[in-house]
């Protein structure tokens, strides 16, 4: 019977408690953290964020401390192409530096900013639990120094475990709930003030306990700029600031590849309908290279953007399905097949291919414009990117990239062009500039659900990206003019829509989590 009874008890799943009822905020925990793994300077696996609360002289510190959640359901791994960020049987997400190609998806999908990229070797890495020191039958070593024993690690399936224990005789709180991720990391005697990025207000000049903190840039510092999301007087005394994972290289990859999937795809569609013939030189040559020429430069951007871009080719040989990385890139190499097998076509004078390639070209196109809209709601962690209407939105995009670009290119190219063309160009650029305008709209007006949502609005439109926001919307208006300004909306167009799409990208980002 008790052989039976062991060989049906529940996994193993380890969690970890901290007590803020006996947390004195010593950063003990802290400084083992970085002795034990060797963390170097400007980057922490767990670090104590401090909140003061109340107003003279009835004013109390509030402590947090901050480090990966181990959660149960965990977008990082999830995300990670490579499985470099993964989740063992024993629940401890761990990683694998070995793999890791830099691409900072995990970074982007973990709701607590508890990943980050190290300095030292480029590889992503984060509170592991101090899984090599469980293996072996020792407590993580913030546990141990620890001097007021706040900090606990137990099995969660055993009810003789202290955090078990703990966890049946008092209430404890986790971090945003709402992401369901199912947080293995427990808060007994927390406030609102901490667990709660927005709960508190900056302080004023950003002076910071100690230091000043950076706060512009690339940098992310958690608190309210504004007005905090409790009516309690909560003051953010430190934290550590954030880097965005993502910088212009993935807004300019948006860009180039819209131009790339919506050549192909206005351009077929303007064959298919009798605008272009099908043995004229821009269906048998110039819109499967200029297409072929904007994926390679989605490419190079994508990998430039990688922290290790010699590992590229993991994506292929060490694929993790789940990752709309990997989907994605099998999407443009299948996009890449179809535009050489067109070129193909052309070269050997066959125009049955081309039209049968079409067939799966056409998806193909309209696949390569949206996955990006899959891949940013895999970051979970970033509210104003979980929008359902991102894939039609990029599908506009890409028409607008597309035929924004081919008219440019016709204008420019010698000899006869279709006689109808032009102007279908020019009015498909002032449709779906208007369109995509109209989605812009609503992606500003509506009422958003989240407050991590409706910050990034703000900065988007009225903070650190306004600038970038609001020329893209003058410059984008123009492209409604298309048919009047000629080559000058066209252009006009396409510079709009990459600002645009780099306010909207770094906007995503602007927002704390910790």
């Amino acid at each position: 019977m008790r052989q039976l009874v062991e060989e049906g008890a529940p996994q193993q799943k380890w969690a970890k408690l901290v007590d803020h009822t006996l947390c004195i905020g010593c950063h003990a925990c802290s400084t083992a953290c970085k002795s034990e793994n060797a963390v170097p300077l400007s980057v922490n696996r767990t670090y104590v964020k401090y909140v003061d609360v109340g107003t003279f002289p009835h004013v109390r510190r509030n402590y947090q401390v901050t480090r990966c959640n181990q959660c149960d359901n965990p977008p990082c791994a999830i995300a990670c192409p490579t499985a470099a960020m993964h989740q063992r049987p024993d629940g401890i997400v761990d990683f694998d530096k070995s793999i890791c190609i830099g691409c900072k998806a995990c970074i982007a999908a973990c709701p607590y900013d508890a990943i980050f990229i190290n300095p030292d070797d480029h590889s992503a890495e984060k509170c592991n639990f101090c899984a090599h020191r469980l293996d072996i039958g020792l407590e993580p070593a913030c546990a141990v120094v620890c001097p007021t024993e706040a900090i606990m690690v137990g099995d969660m399936n055993d009810p003789a475990s202290k955090v078990a224990a703990m966890m049946q005789r008092h209430p404890v709180s986790v971090r945003r709930p709402e992401k369901e991720t199912r947080p293995k990391l427990f808060y007994r005697g927390a406030t609102q003030a901490t667990l709660d990025p927005l709960a508190a207000q900056r302080p004023p000049g950003n002076l910071f306990m100690w230091s000043e903190q950076v706060s512009g840039g690339e940098h992310v510092v958690s608190g309210h700029p504004d007005a905090p999301n409790s009516s309690a007087a909560a003051v953010l005394a430190y934290d550590v600031p954030h880097s965005m994972p993502w910088d212009w290289r993935v807004s300019a990859y948006t860009w180039t590849k819209a131009i790339a999937a919506g050549a192909y795809l206005v351009g077929g569609l303007a064959t298919y309908l009798g605008v272009i013939p099908p043995d004229h030189l821009l269906w048998q040559w110039v819109i499967p290279l200029l297409a072929l020429l904007f994926l390679g430069v989605t490419g190079a951007l994508l990998i430039w953007d990688l922290e290790h871009p010699k590992r590229f080719y993991y994506i292929f040989t060490k694929g993790q399905r789940r990752s709309w990385l990997v989907k994605g890139a099998y999407v443009i190499a299948g996009y890449s097949l179809v535009l050489m097998g067109h070129l193909l076509g052309s070269l050997v004078g066959n125009h049955q291919l081309q039209s049968a390639l079409l067939l799966p070209g056409l998806p193909l196109a309209v696949m390569t414009a949206v996955y990006t809209a899959y891949l940013f709601a895999q970051a979970k962690a970033r509210d104003l990117w979980q929008s359902p209407l991102l894939p039609p939105h990029m599908v506009v995009q890409a028409v607008l990239a597309g035929a924004a670009t081919l008219f440019i290119v016709v204008a420019l190219l010698p000899g006869h062009v279709p006689s109808r063309l032009p102007v279908a160009l020019l009015w498909t650029v002032a449709l779906s500039s208007a369109v995509h305008l109209l989605f812009v709209l609503g992606e500003v007006t509506l009422a958003h659900p989240t407050a991590h949502a409706r910050l990034a609005v703000r900065e988007m439109t009225r903070g650190r990206h306004s600038g970038h926001f609001r020329a893209g919307a003058v410059l984008l208006f123009a492209g409604v003019l298309a048919p009047w300004l000629l080559i000058g909306g066209a252009v006009m167009a396409l510079v709009g829509l990459v600002l645009h799409e780099h306010a909207y990208v770094q906007a995503g980002q602007s927002v704390p989590l910790a």
